[in-house]
């Protein structure tokens, strides 16, 4: 038996083809297969590369995957752009469960940020898969979040117990996070993990506006995992996790913003005296999971699942202009998953359920709370899915073809209990349906044991929700937006095409996509230069661009590393109700983007040292709305930049890990595209981690 203790206090950067590196992939086609084998673009962050990245929030675990831009309104935010597609047209998961539920705003929003980072052992993002295996929203990309167990099959028959304290520091903004976990159990019968997270982030400084007062946050997590083994192949696994974040600052909105300056682009100070965000998030589910229990099943699971959330907000925009929001969302689900050889084939099918009650409220000086809701009170929203995925080889003469053809069924009712009409001045009660049908069809072949290609074509949809068809928010810098009870879903269709190469010393990477975007929902101003918007199907448009990325190890010592990104976009809407329909950029266009890094590793692995470069173009393709929205934008667009960060590893003992980071070595005064905030000045970052 050993027993181990960690005191984990890390930094470093991470590679998503690092030698740790995972190789299966689940979440591409809802069933385990080699990454090799997938066709589809896919990124899979193992626990190693987060440990070295010392990685803060969840999104950040992804910045430097081609294809994917980190829009951060503040520092406790963090909304990634992916293949130019954000929030809610992207899809989140956390262990196979929708995390997406129907209170969910359009653009940048803060929900990828209520999973704790720290609890997280493995990630898979798969970009541009479309919504026949995992539903509504999944556009730009599916993030699978695994999170961590006791791995009590991993152990021999017996009694096992590993025990951990984790801790990191941040100069720059003298942030603190620390963790305590603990997992026992008996080896391949049963095991227990418990997780406790604390996280003071402190005000973040930079070279230009210096100190950011009321960027920094609190946030307490916690987590439990029960895994026991029913059988020799049924595992059933009893979960829990919670989140709770305090006094996250929307700075670029408020008087601490004093506006920023940078090679002739000026972006302008904030107006609102506070506006802060509380949210608590938690997840509790109850997983089977087998293998061949009966003869036609390959494999199956069954999950029920429920999810309480709470999301805040308060607002003193001026002494006779004070706001507050909520909204509590209760989410009961249910899974469904079956995989069966069928024929020449396999045919995986399923179902999904989610129900949502909703609970809403709102004030604001002078006005009736009825009227300031974010989305109608005493609501509830349904979404059911039926889907099936067959994978077969359909030429015999070329053994070496896999394509697959996928089906969903989705049904989708949204009931609003008490929708305030300003017009009868009287709460309604409205119900609304919609039905949808998507298809998606992938081929991948082999060309030779170094190179494969893969294409596809696949639909993605995204149903209204009740923000659509109630919402009462302020969005970007300013603007009053209001939902419509008239609104069909929003329609993609994908293609993407890629090819790989990989031998003992050399991986590469390549893929190509283009979207076709239809009906998507926004905000059209009422009127001409009217600052309120009414929720309609108003944009149409495409995205497309190319993703590359590669490894090169030189030796058994080095290794370099590098990825880039380039993306173009455009849309056609109307520029306000009954206006003429206008063209123009996708709103926050991603820049040309990448990153290098070089690795040195000890012939003993005892010590590691790496540097990385990132940088992106400045990002002066703006649609209409880039250019209002002048406290996260700046005049001309927001500049490029060029980061240098070092990091490095000694494990000075069999128990002890030291490790330092230095980012942002030349201290660059930057902004990601579209962010409330600059990133943070030159940052150490200082790391132990401790075992026995």
């Amino acid at each position: 038996m050993k027993s181990t203790i960690v005191i984990a206090f890390t930094a470093g950067s991470f590679s998503l083809m690092a030698d740790q590196l995972p190789e299966t992939v689940i979440s591409a086609n809802r069933t385990e297969e080699l990454i090799k084998n997938t066709p589809y673009s896919v990124a899979v962050i193992g626990e190693d590369e987060l440990l070295d990245g010392a990685i803060r929030t969840l999104p950040e675990a992804i910045k430097n995957t081609p294809g994917v831009m980190i829009q951060k309104t503040t520092h406790g935010h963090g909304s990634p752009y992916i293949r130019g597609f954000t929030g809610r047209q992207n899809l989140l998961l956390v262990d196979g469960i929708r995390i997406n539920n129907a209170t969910f705003r359009s653009g940048p929003v803060q929900y990828w940020n209520t999973v704790d980072s720290q609890a997280i052992e493995r990630l898979e993002l798969v970009k541009g898969q479309g919504s026949v295996l995992y539903g509504s929203d999944a556009i730009g990309g599916t993030l699978n979040t695994l999170t961590r167990s006791s791995n009590f099959n991993e152990y021999d028959v017996g009694w096992f117990a590993d025990h951990s304290l984790s801790y990191r520091f941040d100069t720059n903004s003298r942030s603190q996070v620390g963790r305590i976990e603990s997992a026992f159990g008996q080896g391949g019968k049963w095991g227990i993990l418990l997780g406790i997270t604390s996280k003071d982030f402190g005000d973040i400084k930079d070279s230009a506006v210096g100190h950011m007062k009321n960027t920094g946050y609190d946030e307490l997590d916690m987590d439990f995992r029960f895994d026991y083994a029913v059988s020799s192949d049924t595992t059933m696994t009893l979960a829990h996790q919670s989140i709770d974040q305090d006094g996250v600052w929307r700075w670029h909105s408020t008087i601490f913003n004093p506006g920023w300056r940078h090679d002739g682009h000026v972006a302008t100070p904030g107006k609102y005296n506070a506006r802060v965000y509380d949210q608590e998030r938690s997840l509790t589910y109850l997983k089977l999971a087998g293998g061949e229990g009966v003869g036609w099943l390959k494999n199956w699971s069954a999950t029920l699942s429920y999810q309480k959330s709470q999301d805040s907000q308060f607002q003193d925009r001026s002494l006779t202009d004070i706001r507050t929001q909520s909204i509590d969302v209760e989410t009961w689900g249910l899974g469904l998953q079956m995989e069966s050889d069928l024929g020449a084939g396999s045919l995986l099918y399923g179902l999904d359920y989610y129900h949502d009650d909703v609970n809403a409220s709102g004030t604001r000086t002078g006005k009736d709370p009825r009227s300031q809701r974010p989305v109608a009170d005493d609501s509830a929203y349904d979404l059911l899915g039926l889907y099936a995925q067959y994978k077969w080889n359909p030429i015999a003469r070329l053994p070496k073809l896999e394509t697959s053809l996928g089906i969903r069924y989705t049904y989708a009712d949204a009931y609003l209990g008490k929708n305030y009409d300003t017009t009868l001045d009287a709460d309604l009660s409205t119900d609304k349906q919609w039905r949808n049908w998507v298809v998606s069809g992938r081929a991948l072949y082999d060309l030779n044991d170094c190179w494969n290609i893969y294409a596809g074509i696949s639909q993605g949809f995204r149903a209204p929700n009740l923000n659509d068809l109630s919402g009462n928010l302020t969005t970007r810098s300013g603007l009053s937006s209001l939902g419509s009870l008239d609104l069909d879903p929003e329609k993609f269709l994908s293609y993407e095409m890629g090819v790989r190469y990989e031998v003992d010393h050399v991986s590469l990477a390549v893929s190509a996509y283009w979207t076709d975007i239809e009906s998507v929902i926004m905000g059209v101003p009422i009127a001409a230069g009217s600052k309120t918007q009414v929720t309609t199907n108003g944009q149409d448009g495409q995205v497309y661009g190319v993703e590359a990325e590669a490894i090169w190890d030189v030796n058994d010592r080095w290794r370099l590393l590098g990825q880039a990104s380039w993306q173009e976009g455009d849309t056609r809407s109307s520029s306000f109700i009954g206006g003429p329909r206008t063209e123009d950029y996708i709103s926050r266009l991603a820049p040309l983007m990448g990153s290098m890094a070089l690795r040195w590793t000890h012939p003993d692995e005892t010590f590691w040292i790496e540097g990385r470069v990132t940088a992106a173009a400045k990002a002066d393709k703006l649609s209409a709305r880039d250019q209002g929205d002048t406290q996260r934008i700046p005049s001309g667009g927001t500049p490029m930049y060029v980061i240098a960060s070092l990091y490095a590893g000694w494990q000075a003992t069999d128990d002890l890990l030291l490790t330092l980071g230095l980012e942002n070595l030349t201290d660059e005064d930057y902004r990601i595209h579209g962010s409330g905030q600059n990133e943070a000045g030159i940052n150490a970052i200082l790391g132990a981690k401790l075992t026995f």
